[in-house]
């Protein structure tokens, strides 16, 4: 056996039950690897955790992987794991004081992102809307620790900036009615990448390739078997059985609505998009996030994804997410 180690971008939660899943039905043993994961502090640590070699593989947003690369490190996204960021903008609707339903809806609201990158993707999304001067975005409070409820639930602002699930959240724990607007329906960016070094990939294309392929696997009985995930995700953290709900809302959204688009259904699970990696590159490239230029084609290959794998290729009917 082969140890490897994947170091999450952030603690377990739904988003990553899939993983867990691949590991308890031993999907990585048949692929001759042990892996071991490691808990994480957010997509910008985990990437440069694989871009130096600290992590086998890591991951990470795309978002992360282009700012870590404008630093001068190279992680390398081997596999698209989410085709849309999960990045949303969300609300109480006794604090909107009506639906949220589309991006015009924001026009002469507050809204208070909980990340530096999310906000950067709502200025985006905001801007594509026409109402970027018209909307009070403010900037990430450092004091927040990436919670931005409180100011939700205490009406100081309008709507929040967290991801996909979160309004959800705030509506099961405080049985107030919520919306969300989720970014990646509006915005065609990639989310979560799978990433490792490059000179990794280069000398040990056989250990990338079954990494992914178990990974793949894990992902498609995920699909087809949410309360199985859950399961395996809460076999990992027990605290997480009171959250068991939640957890399965946001693994079907990560596997529903962020990660199967067309061009998954016809190349494959992980087969990555040019245009969505320029486009994301378009969008930080006149933020503050990239410390110097980036070329956005460099981040990302499909060298290391196996074609011929039933659980990539044929991976949208196996998880049952295309008609």
């Amino acid at each position: 056996m082969e140890s490897i180690t994947f170091q999450l971008n952030w603690e377990p939660n739904g988003f990553q039950a899939p993983y867990f899943l691949a590991r308890e039905r031993g999907f990585y043993d048949e692929e001759g690897l042990e892996v071991r994961f490691v808990e994480g502090h957010g997509s910008p640590f985990a990437a440069e955790q694989a871009a130096r070699g600290a992590a086998t593989f890591a991951l990470a947003g795309a978002s992360a992987v282009l700012s870590v690369r404008s630093r001068g490190l190279e992680p390398l996204a081997v596999a698209a794991v989410t085709a849309k960021t999960p990045a949303a903008i969300y609300t109480l609707r006794d604090v909107f004081g009506e639906p949220l339903e589309q991006p015009e809806d924001l026009a002469g609201r507050t809204v208070a992102p909980s990340a530096t990158k999310t906000r950067i993707l709502a200025a985006q999304l905001l801007e594509n809307a026409g109402i970027r001067d018209e909307v009070d975005l403010r900037d990430v409070d450092p004091h927040t620790h990436h919670r931005v409820e409180h100011q939700l639930l205490d009406g100081d602002v309008d709507a929040a900036v967290g991801v996909v699930t979160n309004g959800l959240e705030l509506e099961r724990d405080h049985d107030r009615p919520a919306d969300e607007l989720p970014i990646g329906e509006h915005l065609g960016v990639y989310g979560m990448t799978l990433v490792t070094e490059p000179s990794f990939a280069a000398d040990n294309p056989e250990t990338v390739r079954a990494f992914l392929r178990a990974t793949a696997r894990g992902w498609a009985v995920a699909s087809r078997e949410p309360e199985a995930a859950v399961d395996a995700l809460v076999s990992r953290n027990a605290t997480l059985e009171r959250r068991r709900e939640i957890e399965r809302e946001k693994f079907e959204a990560a596997a529903g609505d962020l990660q199967v688009t067309p061009h998954v259904a016809e190349t494959g699970w992980g087969n990555h998009d040019g245009d969505r990696w320029r486009r994301l590159g378009e969008t930080l490239a006149e933020t503050d996030l990239l410390e110097g230029e980036i070329d956005p084609d460099a981040a990302w290959t499909n060298e290391y994804l196996d074609a011929d794998a039933p659980a990539i290729r044929d991976y949208a009917e196996r998880a049952g997410r295309w008609r």
